[in-house]
């Protein structure tokens, strides 16, 4: 619970807006300008967190030294694309590295105690972002990079990372899917960019069991989300214990977005934070970051942000159970039951 001795954190900073995009490209600076629309109405129970850049030692603990002169290199000519999708302006590398900075120093002060929970109003996202390769629109994987950190600085031995990004995290479940120290679990709609995250992909070799990918047919709005993460997520992370909850925390799955086919609604964003800030409450000494990922109409980033900050103000109101599975529901716990109940009986429970 948010105090004045533990508040919320919020990284937000204007030259975020200086990652310039091509015109009428999705993902553009005015994003921002939602959010700050929404932290705004709130201002008086957030804290501000100065971003800084991450060093060049912090990034390569996710991706290889080639990925990082690959940026490098390309804000030289910039503006340039670096794959159909995903570019560079001449500040690209300054702000990508301000963005997983400010991921890296919020995951931090969360975990150490000194603020109740985060939110990283950052871009360029991440979570695309490949060892070796940008895409998607995104350079570093902010949220895999403050991961790393948190091991590296603090010590601790298990984080889980709950993506529901409309768009599957290839660049992150990749970054961890033979380490079991880091559970993975992704909801998103499928088949869609990137084109990974069916439900057989559980992770690989020591790590086999730590992803719990949750692939949604288009359509799908609150009842499926709420539905799966409290009868899939939840089960998975209880199961997991970790000491910290990372959400790459994509508004593109609302019902207004353009570049998916999804229906969550502002309620829906709220009662996912319900129900991830009751799992963080019980297991972790409620040790809970958000970071910023896609979101690409006005309405949802702002809609989803207000509910995002509104249920983590206000975590002891009254929030209704999901009701009976659907057909759908239904049928999306059944194929996960069919990857992982032999190592997590409990999903698909109430």
């Amino acid at each position: 619970m948010p105090s004045p001795d533990r508040p919320i954190h919020v990284v937000e900073d204007i030259r975020f807006r200086a990652h310039r995009s091509p015109p009428r490209h999705p993902e553009n600076p005015e994003r921002l300008a939602a959010v700050s629309r929404a932290l705004a109405r709130h201002a008086d129970h957030l804290t501000p967190l100065a971003p800084r850049a991450a060093h060049r030692e912090e990034i390569i603990r996710i991706h290889s030294p080639g990925h990082y002169a690959k940026i490098l290199n390309a804000v030289k000519r910039a503006p340039a694309h670096l794959d159909a999708d995903t570019f560079v302006s001449e500040q690209s590398l300054e702000i990508a590295k301000l963005a997983a900075g400010g991921t890296i120093d919020l995951a931090l002060s969360v975990a150490r105690g000194e603020a109740a929970c985060g939110i990283a109003a950052v871009r360029p996202p991440g979570h695309h972002a490949e060892a070796d390769r940008p895409m998607g629109f995104c350079l570093f994987n902010n949220v895999a990079i403050a991961a790393r950190a948190l091991q590296h600085e603090l010590g601790l031995e298990k984080i889980a990372i709950l993506d529901w990004d409309v768009h599957h995290g290839n660049g992150t479940q990749h970054s961890f899917e033979n380490d079991p120290s880091i559970l993975y679990v992704s909801l998103h709609q499928f088949p869609h960019y990137p084109g990974t995250g069916n439900f057989n992909e559980a992770g690989e070799g020591a790590g086999l069991g730590s992803t719990l990918n949750l692939a949604l047919p288009p359509g799908c709005g609150d009842l499926e989300y709420c539905g799966l993460v409290h009868r899939a997520v939840a089960p998975m992370i209880r199961r997991f214990a970790p000491q910290m909850i990372l959400v790459s925390c994509g508004f593109d799955a609302h019902r207004d977005d353009p570049l998916s086919d999804m229906n969550v609604s502002a309620e829906g964003y709220r009662e996912m934070t319900h129900a991830v800030a009751e799992l963080a409450r019980d297991l972790c000494g409620g040790r809970l970051a958000f970071v910023l990922e896609g979101g690409y109409a006005a309405s949802g980033l702002e809609e989803g942000t207000d509910a995002v900050l509104g249920a983590l103000l206000d975590p002891g109101e009254a929030r209704p159970l999901p009701g009976p599975a659907n057909r759908g529901l239904a049928s999306l716990l059944e194929a996960t039951r069919a990857v992982h109940a032999g190592r997590c009986p409990d999903l698909g429970a109430l």
